[in-house]
């Protein structure tokens, strides 16, 4: 198992759920896992509903068990609870890393680019301060009027356009379905933390959130990313394992399609949302909107990426725990910036 070229014969030749499950344990930060928590990891491999009988279920961790990955503890305490050695995750992230990178195609920087940095801080502040100065009426069902959304826009560093009824719209927060992508996800925190209140068909502030705009406080990027990760989490369960393998594609500017193509097999389509779907407007995106990805234009390749050097960083302190992240301060965040 020490070998490398053992361990990368072996992933070459495994089968998309086995993989898909390899994946699964490899980014769960559980050291040990009981048979019924593995049942439903294993089962998460499966993206057609039909294929989660039981006994294929078991079977999958049965030949895991078989080839020495997976391991039962050897005290009372931890005899019926199994894990992947931390040394064993790090020998098959690197396998998997590799089938990545030959499939990455690499690009010249393209001459016009866009990165937001800390632009998503910035515009929920002016969404906090733009409540404070102004009566912001909500319709019956809690949600701005049209007017409000489009005076927001026009205050924030980056605009999107307003929402119409009409299409699919769901499963990404709790006002997903009622404002942009990224307006969403910022009123949804701003309401997780407690600095607005939606209060009898009107959007005020609480006094928390006016202690904000007054000391013009600017919220820890980390907390907004981590929110995100925790929003987005239901429709995309394997969220964190697909922006590291995203990150470590991305390195260098390269084709955006290049780096979907291995990536592609571990996102299961949600509903109207396809893979690539997904993979575009819910991580790409998102990564872009919080200052962890630049996205740009290729002429011959299409859209092209590359992950900022603080996105590359917070991504691998996430993967790796929180203990490197209360020592990534937002001063350390900004000097990371390419």
């Amino acid at each position: 198992m020490g070998n490398r070229s053992f361990i990368q014969e072996h992933v070459d030749q495994m089968g998309i759920e086995d993989l898909r499950f390899l994946n699964t344990l490899l980014f769960d930060k559980r050291s040990r896992l009981s048979l019924e928590e593995l049942l439903a990891s294993a089962g998460q491999a499966k993206f057609a509903e039909g294929q989660k009988q039981e006994g294929s279920v078991r079977d999958m961790i049965a030949r895991f068990r078989q080839r020495g990955w997976l391991f039962n503890g050897s005290t009372p305490d931890t005899r019926y609870l199994f894990g992947v050695p931390d040394d064993l995750k790090s020998r098959f992230r690197s396998a998997i890393e590799q089938q990545l990178q030959e499939q990455i195609e690499t690009v010249q920087e393209p001459e016009v680019y866009r990165e937001e940095q800390e632009q998503a801080q910035e515009d929920l502040y002016l969404l906090l301060h733009y409540v404070q100065r102004h009566e912001v009426p909500l319709n019956a069902e809690g949600v701005m009027h049209k007017r409000s959304q489009s005076q927001l826009m026009e205050k924030f560093h980056v605009s999107e356009p307003l929402v119409s009824r009409a299409g699919w719209r769901f499963g990404y927060g709790r006002r997903f379905k009622d404002y942009p992508d990224r307006l969403a996800l910022l009123y949804d925190y701003a309401c997780h933390r407690g600095y607005l209140r939606e209060k009898s068909h009107e959007l005020v502030l609480t006094d928390l959130g006016n202690r904000i705009v007054e000391e013009e406080a600017k919220e820890p990027l980390l907390d907004l990313i981590r929110f995100w990760l925790r929003l987005y989490k239901s429709p995309i369960p394997n969220l964190l394992s697909l922006i590291y393998w995203i990150s470590h594609g991305s390195e260098n500017w390269c084709s955006a399609a290049s780096v979907f193509s291995p990536v592609q097999r571990f996102i299961k389509p949600y509903y109207y949302d396809t893979a690539e779907s997904i993979f575009q407007e819910r991580i790409v995106k998102m990564m872009l909107h919080l200052g962890m990805m630049k996205v740009g234009e290729d002429p011959r390749q299409g859209p092209v990426i590359r992950m900022t050097r603080a996105g590359r960083t917070i991504v691998n302190n996430l993967v790796a725990g929180t203990a490197g992240l209360h020592e990534l301060k937002a001063a350390d965040i900004r000097n990371l910036r390419v």
